[in-house]
């Protein structure tokens, strides 16, 4: 599984004006190649009409990451790779960004072009919210009565959520907790238990929280 890396909690819009020339940013959370491409795809048929509809995204997060710009058009290097940087130097992963832009008639130059598909990458990346997309493992715990609020107490301290509690002879408790922290509780398990229980994982998977 992955490490843990930020990616954005939702798709947000900005708008930026340059000389007459107008800069839409849309910036949203895609996890995977076929999912940046649905998006580019949704914003250049939402933007048809406009001069250029420029794509970047990186798939992933951390060292592990697939990137990808275009300039659509427009002078090689002035925005696709400029908007590829910022998004790149903001610590996101899984994050698909198209720049529209409606030419306003008045040339920009390469410098000018630079400098606006920069600053429109940045309005996004600044207001995004974020959250962490966290590797955890989904486990089952047969525990007595007895124990039954000590576990509970152990499961928050290290950052888990009880999802279900069944109550029968014994309690089966399922909890979700972030993998980096699996092995430090089983080991608090142990303790509380004389050696007697630990959670048996049943699924592991990804998700995003809050940062």
């Amino acid at each position: 599984m992955t490490k843990t890396y930020l990616v954005p909690l939702t798709q947000i819009r900005r708008e930026l004006a340059v000389m007459n020339s107008k800069f839409i940013s849309t910036l949203a959370p895609v996890f995977s190649i076929d999912e940046a491409r649905a998006f580019m795809t949704r914003i250049r048929k939402e933007f048809a009409d406009a001069s250029h509809n420029v794509p970047v995204y990186i798939i992933g997060g951390g060292n592990t990451v697939t990137e990808y710009f275009s300039d659509d058009g427009e002078p090689s290097g002035t925005s696709g790779k400029p908007a590829l940087a910022v998004l790149r130097g903001s610590g996101l992963g899984d994050a698909a960004l198209v720049i529209t832009r409606y030419f306003g008639g008045t040339l920009l130059g390469t410098g000018g072009l630079v400098k606006a598909y920069t600053e429109s990458a940045q309005l996004v990346v600044n207001a995004v919210g974020r959250g962490l997309r966290v590797p955890v493992h989904i486990a089952m715990i047969a525990l007595p009565y007895n124990l039954l609020e000590r576990l509970r107490l152990i499961v928050t301290r290290q950052r888990g959520e009880v999802l279900g509690e069944d109550f029968g002879a014994d309690v089966t408790m399922t909890i979700r907790l972030p993998v980096e922290v699996f092995e430090i509780f089983q080991n608090d398990l142990r303790e509380l238990s004389a050696g007697k229980i630990q959670a048996e994982v049943i699924e592991s998977k990804e998700m995003v929280i809050p940062n």
